[in-house]
C-alpha cells in the first residue's frame, strides 16, 4: 500500500525537485557573473534548504546532530559514509557557514542543471576515476584550494554510495592526498544514516518516511597525528560504528 501510494507522491517531488534545478541554475549564473563568489554561495546555500524542502514532500525528515563548536577560521576535511545523492544537499546546506566542496565523478560537471555549475565553478574537485594522471593532479589542486581559502573538502572514502546502508571499505588514496595538501586542517568524521532507503523501491517510485540522520563526532586535528594510517583506521571505525543499516 505506501509503495503503491509512493507512485504519485513521486512523481510531485520529481517535478519539483528538478524544476528547482532548471530555476536556480539561471540565479547561480547571475550571483557569480555579477556579483562575486559570495553572492555565488548564498544562492547554492538557498538551493540545498529548497532542495530538502522537495525531499519533505516524500515525508523525509532531516536531523543533523553537531554537540561541537567548530571555528570557521581553519579548513576542515568532513569525511563521511555515502549512501545516497540525498546526503550532499543536507550536509552542504547544515555545514554551510564552512563553505563545503566536494570531490565528484568528472561526469557530474556536464549535463545537470544547476548542479553541474556549481561543480565546476564552485570550488569542487572533478576527477575521473579511470585516470590517475587527470584525478591525482586535481586531487592536489583541490587540497591547495582548500588550506589557501580555508574551506571544507568533502570526501566519501568508500568511493561508491552504499546500496544497502551497509559500509563498504575505505579507499585510502584521497584522504592520504588531502593529508599532504590541508596540514592545518581539522578532520570532521560524520556518520550517515537512513539516506539510502530513498531508494529502497529503486529511482523510481521513491522511499516515503524516511528519516536521515546526520552524527557528526568529535573533530581530530590533522596535525596531532604521526601516523596517517592510524589516523584513517580511526576515522574510519569512527564513522563506522554509528552507521545502522
Amino acid at each position: 500500500m505506501i509503495k503503491l501510494l509512493s507512485y504519485p507522491i513521486s512523481i510531485i517531488y520529481y517535478l519539483c525537485f528538478f524544476l528547482t534545478l532548471v530555476i536556480f541554475h539561471p540565479i547561480q549564473w547571475l550571483c557569480l557573473n555579477v556579483f562575486g563568489y559570495q553572492a555565488h554561495k548564498k544562492s547554492v546555500d538557498i538551493l540545498q534548504l529548497a532542495l530538502m524542502r522537495c525531499a519533505n514532500i516524500l515525508g523525509t525528515r532531516f536531523t543533523f546532530n553537531n554537540p561541537y563548536h567548530i571555528d570557521t577560521n581553519q579548513p576542515l576535511i568532513i569525511v563521511a559514509n555515502h549512501q545516497s545523492l540525498h546526503d550532499i544537499y543536507p550536509m552542504t546546506w547544515y555545514m554551510r557557514k564552512h563553505h563545503p566542496k566536494f570531490i565528484s565523478k568528472i561526469e557530474l560537471g556536464k549535463g545537470i542543471p544547476s548542479v553541474s555549475y556549481n561543480l565546476r565553478h564552485g570550488g569542487a574537485a572533478l576527477i575521473d576515476r579511470k585516470n590517475p594522471r587527470q584525478s591525482l593532479p586535481e586531487l592536489m589542486r583541490f587540497g591547495d584550494y582548500i588550506e589557501v581559502n580555508k574551506r571544507a573538502a568533502v570526501i566519501f572514502p568508500e568511493g561508491t554510495r552504499s546500496k544497502n546502508g551497509e559500509p563498504k571499505p575505505f579507499q585510502t588514496k584521497g584522504l592520504e592526498i588531502l593529508f599532504k595538501k590541508i596540514p592545518s586542517a581539522l578532520i570532521v568524521p560524520i556518520s550517515i544514516n537512513n539516506s539510502w532507503k530513498m531508494f529502497k523501491y529503486g529511482k523510481f517510485p521513491m522511499g516515503l518516511g524516511t528519516h536521515i540522520t546526520f552524527t557528526v563526532h568529535n573533530p581530530i586535528k590533522l596535525a596531532t597525528f604521526v601516523d596517517k594510517v592510524a589516523l584513517i583506521e580511526t576515522i574510519e571505525a569512527t564513522i563506522k560504528k554509528d552507521i545502522h543499516p
